[in-house]
């Protein structure tokens, strides 16, 4: 019996324990309030606050309401991968912010990046980090 109650203790309090979420800013914002629609068009510009979304538990901010719309249409296409953590740290199993000025676009997929971490991406095999960050973001999602 005490075994049982053990389990259940430790199962409630796993289920319990804090959930890390999309990497956001102080307000909430995913890559720190920029337009992930402007990635696509290779520019990494700030968002206006007139133009805001909501997805997947963080805002977002565009240039515009051209740019709101085509992400409102299909957020899916423009939300960063690894909820908007660095894709070389995912790489490494660990989730760290990002430098919204520093991304890639693959396979038409977002990566943001923290430093200079899009050069290593880079140099070290970014389809081969990309899969290595697919593998390691099933459990780091969790965490």
């Amino acid at each position: 019996m005490k075994t049982i109650m053990l389990f259940f203790a430790v199962a409630v309090l796993a289920s319990c324990a804090p959930k890390v979420g999309p990497n956001v800013d102080g307000d909430g914002f995913m890559a720190k309030g920029y337009d992930v629609t402007e990635y696509f068009n290779d520019r990494a510009l700030e968002g206006n606050d007139a133009y805001t979304s909501t997805y997947n538990n963080a805002k977002y901010k565009f240039l515009n309401q051209e740019n709101k719309d085509a992400f409102d249409a299909n957020p899916d296409k423009f939300e960063p991968e690894y909820s908007g953590y660095c894709a070389y740290a995912v790489a490494a199993n660990k989730k760290v912010g990002i430098n919204p000025e520093s991304y890639a676009i693959q396979d038409g997929k977002l990566y943001l990046f923290y430093g200079n971490t899009l050069e290593k991406w880079n140099d070290k095999g970014a389809e081969k980090l990309q899969k290595e960050a697919d593998t390691n973001w099933t459990t780091l999602k969790g965490n």
